[in-house]
C-alpha cells in the first residue's frame, strides 16, 4: 500500500452498496409523530475498501488508454483509402500518478518543405497539459480535461532511437487538442496525399 503523501487508490467496482439502518417506525408514523422526516445516511464500512497497487491501477489505465487508441486509430483509417496509417499502440503512464498516461496511437512521415520527410507521432493522453520545451516534456498537467490528442516532430539516424525534433517549434508539437473532430482531421491532413484529398477534409 502507498505510503503517507501518495495518492492512494481503492476499487470502486468492489465497494459494497451502502447498508441503510433499519426504521423503527414507518415513515409517515414518524413524522406525524415527531414532524420530522428521517433521512437514512449511508453507512460505509472502511474495512471493505480494497486499496490498489500502482501496478493494478497503471494496468488498467493503460487497458483504457489502448482502447481509446484502437477506437480512434480505427476512425481515422477508416476516413479514406488513400490516407492508411500503421497501428502502433502502446502506452505509458505517468510516475508516481499510475492514473494518469498517454497512449501511442500511429507515426508516419509526412512532407514539410523545407524540411523535406518530416516522421512524427500521434498520441492520446487522458489529462491535458503544457508541452514543455526541455526534458520535461509535460507541464502544468491538468486532469480535469477527459483527453488530449497531440503530434510531435521526430528525428533520428537510422538504426538509432527517435528523439522529439525541434526543428519546427522548440517543443516539437505538430498540433494539441481536446477536441476529437480537431484532433482526427490534422492527422489525416498530416496524411493526405494531395491537394483534393486535403480540401474535402477541410470540408469535414
Amino acid at each position: 500500500m502507498p505510503t503517507t503523501g501518495k495518492l492512494r487508490y481503492y476499487d470502486a467496482r468492489q465497494q459494497s452498496p451502502p447498508a441503510v439502518p433499519p426504521s423503527k417506525a414507518p415513515a409517515h408514523s414518524e413524522f406525524l409523530r415527531t414532524g420530522r422526516i428521517t433521512r437514512a445516511k449511508p453507512i460505509w464500512n472502511s474495512d471493505e475498501r480494497r486499496y490498489l497497487t500502482y501496478d493494478e491501477v497503471a494496468q488498467r489505465t493503460g487497458e483504457m488508454l489502448e482502447a481509446a487508441g484502437d477506437m480512434t486509430y480505427t476512425k481515422i483509417n477508416g476516413f479514406h483509402r488513400a490516407i492508411q496509417f500503421p497501428k502502433i499502440l502502446f502506452h505509458r503512464t505517468l510516475e508516481g500518478s499510475p492514473h494518469l498516461g498517454y497512449c501511442h496511437v500511429t507515426a508516419a512521415k509526412t512532407a514539410f518543405a523545407p524540411h523535406a520527410k518530416l516522421s512524427w507521432s500521434f498520441y492520446i493522453a487522458n489529462f491535458f497539459s503544457d508541452i514543455g520545451e526541455d526534458d520535461l516534456f509535460f507541464e502544468r498537467i491538468n486532469s480535469s480535461y477527459a483527453r488530449m490528442y497531440f503530434a510531435v516532430a521526430l528525428e533520428g539516424e537510422p538504426g538509432q532511437p527517435l528523439q522529439i525534433s525541434r526543428r519546427i517549434r522548440k517543443n516539437g508539437l505538430l498540433f494539441k487538442t481536446s477536441d476529437p473532430k480537431q484532433a482526427m482531421k490534422n492527422v489525416l491532413m498530416l496524411g493526405a496525399p494531395d491537394q483534393t484529398i486535403r480540401e474535402i477534409i477541410k470540408s469535414l
